[in-house]
């Protein structure tokens, strides 16, 4: 599958039957078969992958029964109404897949169903890349068990590669199995909830294989509008407004980031002595920490995930995980701007675009606009591959208090 380490806004917040379990054991097989295929490089990888697939497809009951389950605790109980809720509202007024996917529930039994690695080379702020079958080539790679994760990650660092490692709350298999809705997926609040689903559905109705800018950026576009349609239906004008607020924030803070990437790029490509190039680099990461701080202050928010960063030392990792959401989306809502909002025109204009070479993707959606800026809250997804088959959704909301 394919995860993504989704954050949701920067903004401080609150924070089977025998059936199930034979089909994920089933697509199990299906993924060993594609490790054959991969090579011994991947085997050991993609096993992890299955198991760990196998064990979410096992662990879950139908929402109706748990909301009908004497024992289940109330706060539960709320939660998966509203999950309910959203769900129906993403086929029925977002035209998003009417399937079983989102309609059942596993208690994961951990903070984070699967661990993102996302690298970049030294000196490059492009993505180090891994492909698989179905999936294709991903800017990251994911696992079930942290310590895995971080021994890749240790790996990667002594073949010189910057590294970010983050938790990854939830992840989708586009469809081709039923994905249930996690516990870890709780925490963010009914609102980040709804958005997780509809960015998720969003994958399973278009995903491009060797392009995440373009299956990331559409899907965010998903999911911010169709989140401010849902507030609007739930009549929740408070929570409009601040939606409104973070959305502004995320904006300047992905300006930030955007920025920095700019300036290390051309830095990369210079061509002065390594050494010169090392100190430039982190003297702008060192600004670029006091301009992220500067920015919590003056907006009076709070970034916890941009504070671990600091702490961990910013690098080219964390800039490339951003930009993996970010590079396309003002290109996607200039186009559900140029279909006046219309989201069936929007998906039939979007899927054109998935049939064009790449290059006349990029040139179309993810050059620069002067005086545009992400529209979209800043959804911190750090992606990575956690089994072959899926597009997963956030971890780690940016400014959001967890």
């Amino acid at each position: 599958m394919v995860t993504e380490s989704r954050s949701h806004s920067l903004c401080d917040a609150r924070p089977h039957p025998p059936r199930a379990a034979g089909r994920g054991a089933w697509w199990a097989g299906v993924l060993l078969a594609l490790a054959a295929l991969s090579g011994c490089a991947n085997t050991l990888y993609l096993m992890q992958a299955a198991a760990g697939e196998w064990h979410v497809i096992h662990g879950r009951r139908p929402i109706v029964d748990v909301i009908d389950d004497p024992d289940a605790p109330e706060t539960l109980i709320r939660e998966l109404g509203a999950v309910r809720a959203a769900r129906r509202f993403a086929s029925q007024e977002l035209g998003l897949p009417n399937n079983d996917s989102y309609r059942s529930y596993v208690n994961i039994e951990r903070r984070y169903v699967v661990w993102n690695v996302v690298a970049a080379p030294r000196f490059s702020v492009k993505p180090k890349q891994w492909c698989f079958p179905i999936a294709g080539c991903v800017a990251y790679r994911g696992y079930f068990h942290e310590h895995s994760a971080r021994s890749f990650a240790r790996h990667l660092r002594r073949e010189g590669y910057d590294v970010l490692v983050e938790g990854v709350p939830a992840y989708s298999t586009l469809g081709r199995l039923p994905d249930p809705v996690m516990s870890t997926m709780l925490r963010y609040g009914s609102d980040e909830l709804a958005g997780m689903i509809f960015h998720e559905l969003a994958h399973q109705l278009l995903y491009v294989p060797n392009d995440s800018r373009f299956d990331e950026a559409f899907a965010m576009t998903v999911e911010n509008e169709g989140l401010k349609r849902w507030l609007r239906f739930r009549h929740e004008p408070a929570r409009i407004a601040e939606f409104e607020r973070l959305d502004a924030a995320d904006r300047a803070f992905a300006g930030l980031l955007r920025s920095t990437r700019t300036q290390l790029a051309r830095l990369y490509a210079s061509g002065i002595p390594l050494a010169r190039m090392e100190q430039r680099k982190q003297a702008a990461f060192a600004h670029l920490a006091r301009r992220l701080h500067g920015l919590e202050v003056s907006l009076h928010v709070r970034a916890p995930l941009y504070d671990q960063w600091i702490r961990q030392g910013l690098n080219n990792a964390d800039l490339v995980s951003v930009g993996t959401y970010y590079d396309c989306l003002p290109g996607f809502e200039r186009l559900l701007k140029r279909v006046q909002g219309n989201l069936p025109h929007f998906y039939a204009a979007a899927r054109r675009l998935a049939h064009e070479p790449k290059n006349e993707r990029d040139r179309e959606l993810c050059t620069p606009h002067r005086g545009l800026t992400p529209q979209g809250r800043f959804t911190r997804r750090a992606s990575a591959a956690s089994s072959v088959l899926a597009t997963a959704t956030r971890a780690n909301p940016a400014t959001r208090s967890r």
